[in-house]
């Protein structure tokens, strides 16, 4: 199943050397879980710091526990603001 994801930097609590400190980390584990499988596509945000990511999980809850893992994430400086459950557009398939 696929879900796509929100997230955005929490710069009202952290500085920009305090993520500094953390981004070839987080760039690593991301690479990581696009190697996976987990991480579909990736794409930072235009309107805020954040990103917005494609994902293939089997569960929210997955999602959840795995996004735990980037280190960002796991520092309290990046809040997932949105997880949700994507269903195929059926306007592609065959018509009946």
């Amino acid at each position: 199943m696929q879900f796509m994801t929100l997230s955005r930097r929490r710069t009202e609590a952290f500085s920009d050397a305090e993520f500094a400190t953390k981004i070839d980390a987080e760039a690593e584990r991301a690479r990581s879980l696009y190697l996976e499988g987990f991480i579909r596509q990736i794409w930072h945000r235009g309107d805020q710091g954040g990103a917005c990511l494609l994902i293939e999980a089997d569960t929210e809850e997955q999602v959840h526990r795995t996004l735990n893992t980037l280190p960002m994430v796991a520092a309290g400086m990046l809040e997932v603001v949105a997880v949700v459950p994507l269903n195929p557009y059926r306007g592609f398939g065959p018509r009946q």
